[in-house]
């Protein structure tokens, strides 16, 4: 009998301790979409770093203007906004095997990325560098963290190049891009 009881009871803890799933909310689609880190594009701000192997004089570091090209020498402006590093890679050889260099190398890479934005119940809202890796709640921090009335459950964030706002639940993993918009909301009681 007593058995049966342990048996009972073991069945019954085994049963409590079990995860039970949750539906997902209404934003699940876009949390996952905020958290999931995708390739970098380029952007207008973004300084970038250009290797042609062999040819120093045509490498350097240039900017990304406002048209989202790059001026490079012998060449001329490169389109790189929206672009990948590898894809900006390709255009630069594509143009510079167009009767320039036989077989040439590109390296690119980020010095300086653009700017993110963060704005609403923080204390020092306004424009900041970005850094590599950088989460809300780093971007929070850097802003001087959030005031009282901060809605610390729920952020707005406008990615670069969208014009949509997209509330999702905020985690310490909640990560930034280079050019987001971030708001943070009032609380509500």
């Amino acid at each position: 009998m007593t058995r049966i009881f342990i048996s009972i009871a073991m069945a019954l803890f085994a049963v409590a301790c079990q995860t039970t799933s949750v539906a997902p909310g209404p934003d699940a689609a876009a949390s996952t979409q905020f958290r999931e880190r995708a390739e970098y594009r380029l952007g207008t701000g973004d300084q970038i770093r250009v290797i042609v192997y062999n040819e120093d004089s045509l490498s350097g570091e240039f900017l990304v203007d406002g048209s989202g090209r790059v001026s490079l020498p012998l060449i001329g402006q490169v389109d790189a906004g929206g672009l990948s590093l590898s894809e900006f890679e390709d255009a630069v050889e594509l143009r510079l095997s167009d009767g320039y260099l036989n077989d040439p190398r590109v390296n690119v890479e980020v010095l300086n990325f653009r700017p993110f934005y963060i704005l609403g119940e923080v204390e020092e809202a306004g424009e900041y560098p970005y850094t590599d890796g950088l989460t809300v709640m780093n971007a929070v921090a850097t802003a001087g963290g959030f005031t009282y009335r901060a809605n610390t459950r729920v952020v707005y964030i406008k990615r670069d190049g969208t014009d949509q706002e997209v509330a999702i639940t905020l985690s310490p993993s909640t990560p930034v891009q280079p050019g987001d918009t971030i708001r943070i909301a009032e609380r509500y009681f």
